[in-house]
């Protein structure tokens, strides 16, 4: 028998850009550290996303021990400090949550602005500005940076080829933006996991992923398409919303490592409840 195992690793340091593959990192109480700890923001200190700027998913990231580097087609390299200190402070608005961030640099914000051609700022979210999680389906203690809503996104890999395999197509798991890829377990298993160990660290997962058009935009394009929002409307969706994949807490810091083993602690009934 296979057992599940954690087969990848992905941390998105600025939120909607492209992401990094890692073999091992270290988990924070925010969720992997430095995943999504900078954003974009609009004139009205409203956050940015592939949703309004597809261009978005253009622009690589990288990590060093010191630096965060940034590219883009046509662009010279932008490289900022993993830790500012200082900076301006702008109260920003992502979601339903408003919190005091850090400007990072005017440099910074041409070189966004030019290549995405709309005047935006890049904000960093300081350790003392503090973002919890929707307490419908957290505990008071549980935190996250500039992601969505959670600090972890869970997806398998058979649910990703059962979805293609729907599709006939062999869309990239870099589509959805996970931060734990899942294998040795069958297609959807995650719905019904409610805690899980993986290496060290446990998991809860009260909540299915809801998916919005990012999925839809080609990471090496940036041109948007209409799969696999069709399918999932077809397939998985559930009070007038699609699913693809388990948001995700975490009970401790630590690290994690790809082919750590993963133990089901928990289940319960399908998440999203589709047959």
């Amino acid at each position: 028998m296979i057992h599940p195992y954690l087969s990848d690793i992905y941390i998105y340091p600025v939120k909607s850009l492209a992401g990094i593959r890692m073999s091992t990192w270290q988990v924070t109480t925010t969720g992997f550290k430095y995943d999504r700890k900078w954003m974009l923001v609009d004139n009205d200190h409203q956050f940015l996303s592939q949703r309004r700027l597809p261009k978005m998913a253009l622009i690589k990231t990288a990590v060093s021990d010191s630096e965060l580097q940034l590219s883009a087609p046509g662009m010279s390299e932008l490289t900022l400090a993993l830790e500012p200190t200082a900076g301006e402070i702008l109260n920003c608005t992502i979601w339903h949550d408003q919190l005091d961030t850090l400007a990072v640099s005017t440099l910074a914000d041409s070189w966004f602005s030019r290549f995405l051609g709309i005047h935006c700022r890049l904000v960093y979210q300081p350790d003392t500005s503090i973002r919890p999680v929707n307490p419908n389906f957290a505990k008071p203690e549980d935190h996250t940076a500039f992601s969505d809503g959670f600090p972890f996104l869970l997806i398998s890999e058979n649910s990703l080829e059962a979805l293609n395999q729907a599709m006939q197509l062999d869309l990239a798991m870099t589509r959805f933006r996970p931060n734990l890829v899942v294998s040795g377990c069958g297609s959807y298993a995650e719905d019904s996991w409610r805690e899980i160990m993986i290496g060290d660290i446990s998991f809860r997962l009260p909540k299915p992923c809801s998916r919005c058009a990012v999925p839809t935009i080609d990471p090496n394009t940036g041109v948007t398409g209409k799969e696999p929002l069709t399918t999932l409307n077809r397939l998985r969706k559930w009070q007038n919303k699609v699913y693809f994949g388990q948001n995700a807490l975490h009970n401790q810091c630590g690290v994690l490592s790809v082919n750590d083993k993963i133990n089901i602690i928990a289940t319960g009934s399908l998440q999203p409840p589709l047959s």
